[in-house]
């Protein structure tokens, strides 16, 4: 069953440390979105509050669901700011970057050939 998300989650490796009144734990950011992260490396029992460490800078968070090496946090507000919202930003301005142009390499053989095309 897919589940119809309100934003586009982004592919990322961000290193963050997941802080509870109890613990921090270190983890890495797999997959971001202005509403939640999921994070390996670690994990908190579901519905717990934490919040992930960046930078100086702190989101907070719920877990919505928990794996043996994985979480999904759910952030209360959707990111708007801060290094956690700017690397997100960074990597969607990335994949909308057209790729630069390269020219294909001229055919080793006789005539040019092509796809598909024997020479010799």
């Amino acid at each position: 069953m897919q589940i119809k998300r309100s934003r586009e989650r982004i592919s990322v490796e961000i290193p963050i440390v997941v802080t509870t009144v109890l613990d921090s734990l270190r983890g890495v950011i797999v997959d971001l979105s202005e509403g939640g992260a999921q994070v390996v490396g670690c994990t908190l029992p579901p519905k717990s509050q934490c919040q992930l460490d960046l930078d100086g800078y702190s989101v907070f968070g719920t877990v919505r669901w928990s794996e043996e090496d994985r979480m999904g946090i759910r952030f209360p507000y959707e990111l708007t700011e801060g290094p956690l919202f700017e690397k997100l930003e960074a990597v969607k301005a990335a994949r909308r970057a057209p790729l630069p142009f390269q020219p294909r390499p001229q055919s080793m053989g006789m005539g040019g050939g092509g796809f598909g095309r024997r020479t010799g």
